[in-house]
């Protein structure tokens, strides 16, 4: 009997051991990339088959059709840019045609990329076709705009080495080795879930269900490469899978997980798990409502339609190669003690729901969650990543105008901190920093970023550990605040305070008798004066210091420290 055709081999991108020992020398020669955590995943994919057709990073031809069509340029359904985003200066120095050496964080050379294109990507464009709008406030477009190099670089790839892993390394299946595994235990149709959150008793049920109705093998597949700012980290994640593993029937059932960079692009994502999945050897695979969907765009509306994902995936059902098991919401319905998709449930029956901002408000409260609705291994497992919030670390971040009074509040909420104890408290003062973290820095826009990062990475690194950061710079631009806080709020807690001083209140006070040189243009760029301040626009707290004492300002900050539930009454 012939191979199944989702269980053949499927071709990878790697050249043989002995070719990849003399590569590798080779290559040592070459200019380098290092590349960022996302390319990195991207590579892997790339290496390993998971992101069969591609043999590399896209040139501008496949790059523009994807765009445009969710296609490449000879007709291949693929809805996603793959794409090696470089800065300007790499980018000059690279010549078409020319071998580059792609290396991870530590050095290492994965692959090498003969440079077929470099492009300068249309990046509004890029957003509003992938991602349905140029809206900062999705994660992808705001990496796109804020993260990602200017120009793009596209080529085929020949792999050397895949990423090295050291957690959870038998949990990690290529494409081939899954399908390897299939053809061992003889199973020919397999059910793909996709998950970038814990498991509770709903998700369970629902892969039940779909397994049932798929007559089909089970596979557990969550993404442990970058997911959505905020998410539960994977470490935590594949604990919780494991614990509830043995909920499922051994012999119908597996896990692996897959180093996967999420775009959060909803439909077009959903199209995307899907030609992935079919590369790994399934034949179904799980929609639900609002597959990988961002939550919300800045006008506080649904980026995508919750059933939008599972319209454009039944469109284009046959080219990806697989079915899809589409799911509606599942709730658990009090007087049958059990699960129902939400359009089934009986009439006048009673629903209960906890949704994810719900469980999170119960997990930093410390509060109870039923057994109805999670397994009591997961909620151990997340209660030790995330104890309540009066024990988890946090960032008070102040930034004001120059003079504005950020350095006093500071003070004394530092010591009305320490006067409380329980946890150690840092404060990272504008000139502290300066003296000891940045000395090296001038104040051109580029180093005062730079200075802000710093600040940013030495806080959650404090906030990660369970201390209390205090930060006190001008920080005047919001896209960098808006990526410190995105770094912070991995670990606990940011809370932004904008000391709102007038510009004319500040002149006045002007200690240090800066902005007179300012005025002067003794100084360049400087805030308020010659350099722009972007006002926070909803920061967590906003204190006026004309007329009101130092005191008092440092007071408010307890009273809303106290109100999120951060430091006990």
């Amino acid at each position: 009997m012939a191979m199944l055709s989702n269980l053949a081999p499927i071709p990878e991108l790697y050249v043989s051991y002995d070719s990849a020992q003399k590569l590798k020398i080779e290559a040592g020669n070459l200019m380098s990339w290092d590349l960022s955590e996302r390319q990195v995943c991207d590579l892997e994919l790339l290496m390993n088959g998971g992101f069969n057709p591609l043999k590399g990073f896209l040139g501008e031809a496949d790059y523009t059709s994807v765009v445009e069509t969710m296609r490449l340029a000879d007709g291949a359904l693929w809805p996603m840019p793959i794409t090696l985003d470089v800065d300007e200066k790499f980018a000059e120095s690279v010549e078409i045609g020319q071998d580059i050496a792609l290396r991870d964080a530590e050095g290492v050379i994965l692959a090498t990329m003969t440079v077929t294109d470099s492009f300068t990507p249309n990046k509004a464009r890029e957003a509003e076709m992938v991602f349905g709008a140029d809206d900062d406030a999705h994660p992808a477009v705001n990496y796109l705009h804020n993260k990602a190099g200017k120009i793009y670089l596209g080529g085929p790839i020949t792999g050397i080495q895949q990423p090295v892993h050291y957690d959870f390394r038998g949990r990690r299946d290529t494409p081939n080795e899954l399908r390897a595994y299939f053809r061992k235990l003889g199973w020919r149709r397999i059910v793909a879930f996709q998950t970038r959150n814990p498991l509770h008793r709903a998700h369970q049920e629902l892969t039940f269900r779909a397994a049932r109705e798929a007559q089909a093998n089970l596979l557990i597949h969550p993404v442990v490469g970058l997911t959505k700012p905020g998410d539960v980290d994977h470490f935590t994640r594949v604990r919780c899978y494991e614990a509830v593993l043995d909920q499922y029937p051994t012999a119908t059932t597996t896990m692996s997980l897959l180093n996967l960079a999420m775009r959060m692009a909803g439909p077009r994502e959903a199209v995307w798990h899907g030609l992935i999945r079919a590369n790994h050897g399934c034949t179904h695979f799980i929609v639900g409502r609002d597959h990988a969907g961002p939550g919300k765009n800045s006008k506080s509306e649904d980026f995508y339609g919750p059933y939008d994902a599972q319209v454009l995936f039944k469109e284009h059902e046959t080219e990806i190669g697989l079915e899809m098991v589409d799911f509606k919401h599942m709730v658990y319905v009090q007087e049958k003690a059990q699960y129902y998709p939400a359009n089934e449930v009986p009439k006048g029956e009673t629903v209960l729901d906890i949704s994810g901002t719900e469980l999170r408000r119960r997990l930093a409260e410390g509060l109870e969650i039923p057994e109805w609705f999670s397994f009591p291994q997961v909620v151990t497992e997340l209660r030790r990543t995330r104890p309540a919030r009066a024990k988890q670390g946090f960032t008070v971040f102040f930034t004001g105008l120059s003079g504005s009074g950020k350095s006093t509040i500071a003070n004394a909420l530092m010591v009305k901190l320490m006067e409380m104890g329980g946890r150690p408290v840092t404060l990272l003062d504008g000139d502290i920093v300066r003296k000891n973290l940045s000395s090296e820095l001038g104040f051109s826009k580029e180093h005062r970023d730079l200075n802000i990062r710093r600040i940013g990475y030495v806080a959650s690194e404090i906030t990660k550990n369970g201390g209390i950061a205090i930060c006190a710079p001008i920080a005047p631009y919001a896209t960098t605040r808006r990526a410190v806080r995105e770094d912070i709020e991995q670990f606990g807690a940011f809370l932004e305070i904008h000391v709102a001083t007038s510009l004319e209140e500040c002149e006045r006070r002007d200690r240090k008798g800066l902005y007179k040189l300012a005025r002067e243009g003794k100084i360049k760029e400087f805030t308020g004066i010659s350099d722009p301040y972007d006002v926070p626009q909803d920061p967590e707290l906003s204190v006026e210091t004309e007329n009101v004492d130092v005191d008092n300002c440092a007071h408010q900050v307890l009273l809303k420290l106290e109100s999120m539930g951060l430091i006990s009454g």
